[in-house]
Parts: C-alpha cells; sequence; structure tokens
C-alpha cells in the first residue's frame, strides 16, 4: 500500500501514509526504511518519494493532496501577516492557492502572481485587485513562466513575496525541481522588499536542482510543527533560525481555522532569532517582526511583548 500511495502521488508524507495505513509513523518509517533498501523508493525528511527523486517534480494533483492540513495551517498563519491595503507577489504553489484563498477578504489589498490558481482563487473577491505576469503556461503546476513572465515583473516593487518550493536547508534556501519555474521565482523576490516562504516540515532539509531564494535573502519561514521525533527537521529550523530567519510555526491540528476567512489569532510560535537580517532594508516590513502568540493572550499583553522585544 506505501509503494502504491508513493507510486500514485510521487510523494508522500510519513504523516499520511500512517493516517491511510491506519498504523504509527514509527512502524511506517520502518517499511519506508525496509522498502528504500531495496530500491523501491527514497526517503526524505518526513516522508518518500519514488527513487531518484531529487529531480523529480510531482504534478498539481499529486501535490494538491500530499500534507493538506499542514499547508491549511500554514496558510492560516500566513495569511495573517498580510495588512490591509498592501501590494504583495504570490508565486506558485499549492500552498500559495491556500493562502490565496485567506486573502480574498483582505481590503484594499494588491496581489501581483504568475499562477493561475492564485488569481482564480481571488477572482470574486470585490476589494482585491489581481495582477497577472505574462508569459507561458506551464500545465503540470497552471504557472505563467519563461521570459514574458520574467519581463513584466521589471520595474515591480511590492512590500512582501511570498512563496512556496519543493525544498529548503539552510546551506542553500528554497529550491525547485524545475528550471523555468525557479527563474520566474528569482524574479518575482527581486521585486519585493521582505520574502515570506511557505514550506511544510517535510520539505525541510529536501534539496531540489534549482536554488530559487538563497537563505540570506529569506526574512521569514511559515511552517507547521515537525513531529516530536523528526530531529532532522528541528535541526534544519535551528540552522536557518542561526542564519537569521524568523520562523513562525503553526499547528497541524486543533489549531487552523478551515474555510476562507482570516482568523484574528492563530496559535503559533516564532523562534527566537540572533540579531537583525543581512541586507534588510532598515524600518522595512515592521508588521512581519511582531511578536507571535502561544495559545489565547490578551491584545495587552501582546503589546507589551512586542515593547519588549523592541528594547531589546
Amino acid at each position: 500500500m506505501i509503494l502504491e500511495m508513493v507510486r500514485a502521488n510521487g510523494a508522500v508524507s510519513l504523516r499520511e501514509l500512517a493516517r491511510v495505513v491506519q498504523t504509527s509513523e514509527v512502524t511506517v518509517r520502518r517499511d519506508v526504511r525496509a522498502l528504500e533498501a531495496e530500491g523501491l523508493l527514497d526517503r526524505r525528511h518526513g516522508g518518500a518519494v519514488l527513487p531518484g527523486g531529487f529531480t523529480r517534480e510531482s504534478g498539481f494533483p499529486q501535490k494538491s493532496h500530499l500534507a493538506t492540513a499542514e499547508k491549511t495551517a500554514i496558510a492560516d498563519l500566513a495569511a495573517g501577516f498580510v495588512e490591509e491595503g498592501e501590494a504583495i507577489v504570490v508565486g506558485a504553489g499549492t500552498t500559495t492557492q491556500e493562502l490565496a484563498r485567506r486573502l480574498a477578504r483582505v481590503p484594499g489589498l494588491t496581489v501581483v502572481t504568475n499562477s493561475l490558481l492564485v488569481a482564480q482563487a481571488l477572482a470574486h473577491a470585490n476589494r482585491v485587485e489581481v495582477v497577472m505576469t505574462g508569459g507561458t503556461l506551464r500545465g503540470s503546476n497552471y504557472a505563467l513562466v519563461g521570459s514574458g513572465a520574467e519581463q513584466s515583473l521589471q520595474g515591480l516593487r511590492v512590500s512582501r513575496a511570498f512563496l512556496s518550493g519543493s525544498g529548503l536547508t539552510a546551506e542553500r534556501g528554497l529550491s525547485t525541481s524545475n528550471m523555468l519555474s525557479a527563474s520566474v521565482d528569482r524574479a518575482l523576490v527581486q521585486a519585493a522588499a521582505e520574502v515570506v516562504v511557505l514550506a511544510d516540515h517535510t520539505k525541510l532539509g529536501t534539496d531540489t536542482m534549482f536554488q530559487t531564494v538563497p537563505t540570506d535573502v529569506i526574512t521569514r519561514l511559515v511552517t507547521d510543527e515537525p513531529p516530536a521525533h523528526d530531529d532532522r527537521a528541528a535541526t534544519e529550523l535551528q540552522a536557518l533560525a542561526d542564519q537569521g530567519v524568523q520562523i513562525a510555526v503553526a499547528g497541524a491540528s486543533g489549531n487552523s481555522v478551515g474555510g476562507d476567512s482570516v482568523p484574528p489569532r492563530q496559535a503559533r510560535r516564532d523562534v527566537a532569532l540572533p540579531g537583525p537580517r543581512r541586507g534588510a532594508v532598515p524600518g522595512a516590513g515592521t508588521g512581519l517582526r511582531s511578536a507571535a502568540v502561544l495559545g489565547e493572550q490578551t491584545p495587552g499583553t501582546e503589546r507589551a511583548r512586542v515593547a519588549d522585544m523592541r528594547r531589546r
């Protein structure tokens, strides 16, 4: 059954495998190791992929069924960082599509995107203006790529870029398996004052062919809580934090809010960071530097924490 799921989807998380086969993640991990020893699949942090998965990119139908609870929690949290009247860019991906669904009710928002799925999610949002790039349609992920997409982004300047990808490491940053997608993502990054990466824990420690965002350019990572036994994902998170990336962690279950609404407060955890970002624009993106909350706190308590952080 594990092999059938991996062959059908290209990549599957251990959490999803355990849910489908109705056993523990410990048992699933043991079976995945055995299958890898036989050369039938490759292990990745928190999941399994087809052999040669370093260069393979799953299509949208496969990606849309991977880590769905985690993507929902990440999108809920990331939407809380977007302010009214902002201009942002949103890249292609299933996680950014989830984010777009939650941005539909942010008044005065302008969203620049090369993703048909992101544009579709915002198509009926009366108070959101959607600007699409030009380019050639890439059917596997419904994104516009190529020189037309890149040229349409020249001269653009927005406050934040929200991007996803195939893998994220502290050594190389965000990466993807497709050269054309990587090139457009780099153009999106050039247009933004801050870069927010959306990546669930299964992508942590995974490295793919084409680098899109170097680690020292990433302002913030929004991710989900890695399983307690996933030491490698936790180590990767700490390594990213040590390089100055702000880490926001959303609960994968019990904390997320479904639907298209933007929750007023989402349970999250921020990892303490060692000083300012390299190359950061002074005074830029103060909305992303606010203190996170653990569970429910009063507004006054949160303001006091923010003030204390600023004094430090």
